[in-house]
């Protein structure tokens, strides 16, 4: 895996961005690294807020801001022109620029010629290790559960972090695998699963989850969807690649259509579940469901409740939104299926 480190404190550029969608990168910077995280910085027209102060470029500076993090993406994920005069500056004033676009911030003449002279650093994030292997399918040791989407931003990066935390309070050994730039961003480490050539992605998600201790789990976010009409390519590699154990499935409450393509409706939660394990199972016959993590950050109180239990009776498993009320409910059923000797350590 590729490490990486972040100078702090950070200031999140959004762009002219108008839909949270896109933003995924800065929203989950400041839901997992809020203490980092100090500032916000977006260019007119935008209006995704982050929670955090407005600050122009001379304020971040001034207030000792490390690294300027690009929080959002269009579809293609190139750097649009309009972005590099921000860019450029921050570069100038010495702070650092992240990015996780395709697009790299040093094949950039101006981005590179404004940090040669500060001294700032153009962190590219979305750079997959070289000389990545295929896919062996061979079996590893140690455990996999794997995050899988009805659609990409779905919360499946949220889900393993939140699962991640939640398996640790239970006393399980697991550790979060970050396959996507806002994960890497966020853990320190991981592989971009979606910069990788696409003869090497399977063989990427096996060095992304290797060997381990037969009690450990690796926690591996997910990327894309499996019926995703433009990047159903690299779910299906990650999926063989992981191995998984177990999957979780994850979706957004009250999303009909693949965001971004309206005109294909959203599979069914028992068309992913069987997609899933049909695929799976090419690599890992015990594949199965452990749960679904549902983003209901669109509904009341009220509604959430009722539509995590209605989800939860027609699958006959635990559903939760791990963001809004944890995902103990899903730690109880590995625990159940995979730890029956430490079940009444957690009650």
């Amino acid at each position: 895996m590729r490490t990486i480190e972040l100078r702090a404190p950070y200031i999140i550029f959004t762009g002219a961005s108008t839909e949270p969608t896109y933003a995924k990168t800065g929203l989950g910077m400041v839901e997992w690294r809020r203490n980092k995280c100090k500032g916000q910085i977006r260019l007119s027209g935008g209006t995704v807020e982050l929670g955090l102060p407005h600050m122009s470029l001379q304020q971040a500076a001034d207030e000792g801001i490390g690294s300027l993090i690009i929080g959002t993406a269009a579809v293609g994920g190139a750097i649009p022109d309009h972005w590099l005069d921000t860019l450029e500056q921050a570069a100038k004033l010495g702070i650092d620029i992240v990015g996780g676009v395709h697009t790299r911030l040093s094949d950039n003449p101006r981005l590179r010629a404004a940090a040669d002279v500060s001294g700032a650093r153009l962190v590219d994030v979305r750079i997959p290790p070289e000389n990545l292997p295929v896919g062996t399918g061979e079996k590893r040791t140690g455990k996999r559960i794997l995050m899988v989407g009805t659609d990409c931003a779905v919360g499946k990066k949220y889900t393993a972090l939140a699962l991640e935390r939640d398996m640790k309070n239970a006393g399980l050994n697991a550790d979060f695998r970050a396959s996507g730039q806002t994960g890497i961003m966020i853990a320190g480490a991981g592989i971009p699963i979606d910069a990788v050539v696409s003869d090497f992605v399977s063989g990427a998600a096996e060095l992304l989850s290797p060997d381990n201790d037969e009690d450990h789990w690796d926690v591996i976010e997910g990327q894309g969807g499996i019926f995703h009409p433009g990047y159903g390519a690299v779910s299906f590699g990650l999926l063989t690649g992981s191995q998984p154990d177990a999957f979780i499935l994850c979706h957004e409450a009250g999303r009909t259509h693949i965001e971004g393509w309206p005109e294909f409706e959203l599979p069914t939660f028992a068309e992913v579940i069987d997609r899933t394990i049909a695929i799976g199972q090419l690599t890992n016959p015990a594949i199965r469901c452990v749960g679904a993590s549902i983003n209901t950050s669109a509904l009341s109180e009220e509604e959430a409740i009722a539509y995590l239990e209605h989800q939860s009776s027609q699958l006959g498993l635990p559903c939760v939104d791990p963001v809004r009320y944890g995902a103990e409910d899903i730690v109880t059923e590995i625990i159940d299926s995979y730890h029956p000797s430490i079940k009444q350590a957690v009650g």
